[in-house]
């Protein structure tokens, strides 16, 4: 495997482009979808360019990969950007075609189920960005959270060492995007322990992969993913989403990875703070902590099944969290469990 190739980076001022290839939410929330263009001009400095299928929900993959590649292949565009996430981008991703890609490497920014852009363009030893929506963290309501926006703003414009800032607080409560007014407020916050440390007192090095628990188990079945031997020395990256899988099915789905022979591969893991409520599942703020011990716990007992004591940090600020920090997919990350630190080069 080559070394990896980091994408040059926009500047303010450029043209971007702003894709859904996962779900076209724009089209039903447009007041969100058009705060975060209009966060994405005015904190941001760059230019959003959309796409026939940008605002339409259920396209057909062949659109929306369609419009991926002439956001890749336009070469006034230099960065691109998903809305949100959804659950069928895994049938986008085969009608992508991989010549263009290479020939064309940009920035690309997404997470959940925009990991499955992210493995594809990883397995074309090409760097991308698990995290930012236009949506989810532009379109916050009340403003971007502060570390949101720094981390997005150093990723999209530097390719230097970035430390991760733990938060001091974190929520997982959005707005009702179904009232426009709800925009004006801001979510609960609650006070943050910081990230939980495991394993032992070393510093790991390497490239990232990984993403979205679930997605990842999709990827697997399809047989997406890379060779474990690929994958020997990487930081394996792990986040649930807001369909938040219980603890057991948790504990499967990374005990399926074991059993697939990749996680040996990886000295250490970053986890990010798991969603635990939602519109339908309003759990208290009590609850939310003991779903987070159960998910720790959980991950905890199927690692133990297949690795040699790992570095693990828990409730890292990535993912469905906020704020959500911004992680280099394919590229380098630094795990110091010895000072409790995280670098990413962006």
């Amino acid at each position: 495997m080559q070394a990896p190739i980091y994408p040059p980076k926009p500047k303010p001022g450029d043209r971007v482009a702003v894709v859904s290839p996962s779900a076209g939410l724009p089209g039903l929330f447009p007041h969100v979808y058009e705060l975060g263009l209009r966060r994405l001009r005015d904190e941001l400095g760059l230019e959003p360019v959309e796409y026939p299928t940008t605002r339409v929900m259920g396209a057909d993959p062949r659109d929306r990969a369609r419009d991926l590649m002439a956001a890749f292949t336009d070469p006034t565009i230099t960065a691109v950007l998903a809305t949100v996430g959804g659950d069928d981008l895994i049938t986008v991703t085969p009608h992508l075609n991989d010549e263009e890609l290479w020939a064309n490497p940009k920035p690309y920014f997404g997470y959940s189920d925009n990991t499955n852009v992210l493995n594809h363009l990883y397995r074309m030893d090409t760097v991308s960005y698990h995290g930012g929506s236009v949506l989810v963290h532009l379109g916050r309501s009340g403003k971007p959270h502060p570390l949101t926006l720094d981390s997005l703003r150093a990723a999209l414009f530097t390719s230097g060492w970035y430390e991760l800032t733990p938060a001091s607080e974190w929520g997982d409560e959005p707005c009702d995007w179904r009232d426009p007014a709800t925009l004006a407020e801001e979510p609960p916050m609650y006070p943050s322990e910081g990230w939980r440390w495991h394993g032992p007192a070393r510093v790991v090095q390497g490239r990232t992969w990984g993403g979205n628990l679930e997605i990842v188990h999709w990827l697997a079945a399809a047989d997406r993913v890379p060779p474990a031997a690929e994958l020997a020395g990487s930081v394996l990256l792990v986040e649930t989403s807001e369909e938040m899988p219980p603890a057991q099915e948790v504990f499967r789905m990374v005990r399926n990875l074991g059993e697939r022979g990749l996680l040996a591969s990886f000295p250490a893991i970053v986890v990010g703070r798991p969603k635990a409520w939602d519109f339908d599942r309003p759990h208290t703020v009590a609850q939310r902590l003991a779903w987070a011990a159960d998910q720790r716990a959980a991950i905890l007992s199927a690692l133990a099944l297949y690795t040699d004591d790992p570095v693990v940090v828990f409730d890292v600020d990535l993912g469905h969290t906020d704020p959500q920090l911004i992680i280099p997919y394919g590229g380098e990350i630094r795990v110091d469990a010895v000072e409790r630190r995280i670098a990413v080069r962006y």
